[in-house]
């Protein structure tokens, strides 16, 4: 008596029969989405080697990964699912940061980055290398740095309404690092961010040949052993304007707010425009300081600024 297959036995029979490509096709499922192709992957570095050379964003869904990634071509937007729910933490690739890039380009759109350190004291969250940046409604907090970029004349880094917090340290070989420090770029553009509770270093540190720094605060009442709120240290033209400043207690430099050429000066400096800002001491605290201390001497426009006591406006060094 010949018996009939069971069901069992056609299923596999017919699976086993479909062409490999269809069963290769099938999506990996995972919190990191490729938009433009629906395909979903459990790294973020799959996701960005499967994006390539081209154009795409990636959309990572609610959650903290301890993972970290390198861009190393095309344009790519990291994307929240969530403003302010997904974090990367604790892990920072090639010794350098969460995010390395040196792609075309690169956005990040409501991220945070935490707890990044790394043996020579430079753990950042975006350690950028090549390609422009921009950076929307991200936060960066806990680390030793938050962005770090190359020097590259063709680079333009765009940042707005983030949040630095709990960065910098002055403690290894390598010199400080800072909540931004950005190298000898085209341009810097840093609008309606925050920084804050400084850990040592500058919060915003910068040679770039042009800068807008524009409606932000700079809140050093929690900082610890910080040094100047901006510094310019190679010179540069633009504005920083409209700008809050408070300078704390505890500072490892409490001499001026914001410092102009104070290293190599690499970029002219004349008509950089520093206006409509204010700056004061935490309530209670009585010292002297230089809201503008000037290494370069050439023709800066400051007007509107709204000074506390025992702040200078204008000091030549």
């Amino acid at each position: 008596m010949t018996r009939k297959p069971s069901f069992a036995l056609h299923a596999l029979a017919a699976a086993l029969a479909l062409p490999t490509a269809v069963l290769v096709a099938q999506p990996v499922s995972g919190p990191f989405t490729v938009t433009e192709t629906g395909r979903s992957f459990a790294s973020l570095q799959e996701a960005i080697n499967a994006v390539g050379n081209t154009r795409a964003t990636i959309r990572i869904q609610p959650g903290t990964y301890r993972q970290c990634a390198v861009q190393e071509q095309g344009v790519i937007v990291y994307e929240a699912a969530t403003p302010g729910a997904v974090t990367l933490e604790g892990r920072a690739c090639e010794g350098k940061a969460a995010l390395v890039l040196r792609g075309t380009g690169a956005e990040i759109r409501g991220l945070t980055f935490s707890g990044i350190n790394v043996a020579d004291g430079n753990g950042a969250g975006i350690r950028l290398e090549a390609g422009a940046l921009n950076v929307a409604f991200a936060r960066f907090q806990n680390s030793q740095q938050g962005i770090l970029s190359a020097a590259d004349p063709s680079i333009r880094v765009f940042i707005t309404r983030s949040t630095f917090s709990g960065l910098g340290t002055c403690e290894n070989d390598a010199g400080c690092a800072h909540s931004v420090y950005i190298g000898d770029i085209g341009s810097l553009t840093v609008r309606e961010s925050r920084f804050e509770r400084g850990t040592g270093g500058h919060y915003l540190k910068a040679r770039a040949a042009e800068v807008a720094i524009e409606g932000n605060s700079f809140d050093d009442s929690g900082g610890r052993t910080t040094n100047y709120m901006i510094d310019l240290p190679a010179g540069a033209r633009g504005r920083v304007t409209d700008n809050w400043f408070i300078q704390g207690r505890d500072k490892e430099n409490y001499s001026a707010f914001i410092a102009l050429g104070a290293e190599e000066v690499l970029h002219p400096s004349d008509g950089l425009r520093i206006e409509n800002n204010e700056a004061r001491f935490v309530p209670g605290l009585q010292r002297q300081s230089a809201f503008l201390a000037d290494w370069t001497g050439e023709r800066v426009m400051m007007q509107g600024n709204r000074l506390a006591s025992g702040i200078k406006q204008y000091e030549r060094r």
